[in-house]
């Protein structure tokens, strides 16, 4: 798949999603309602964000997985 130019807030908002998973999916997760309300705010924002709205013509699906590889490059984990 060609690269897709994401908006930098939307990168990072889903670097802030995968950060709240994984701090939920840790052993013994503290403050499992604080993770949990804020990954529920952190997927509304992923998946309202304006962009899916003017994304150039590229299966949705694809560039969501396409986004979270992109986010999480930064840290060396790669897959969807």
């Amino acid at each position: 798949m060609d690269a897709i130019d994401f908006p930098d807030d939307l990168v990072q908002t889903q670097a802030a999603w995968n950060a709240t998973y994984d701090a939920l999916a840790a052993p013994r997760p503290r403050d499992t309602t604080v993770l949990r309300r804020r990954l529920l705010r952190l997927s509304v924002r992923l998946w309202w964000h304006p962009y899916w709205q003017t994304a150039p013509a590229v299966p949705v699906l694809a560039a969501r997985c396409e986004l979270r590889r992109l986010a999480r490059a930064d840290v060396g984990v790669d897959g969807c």
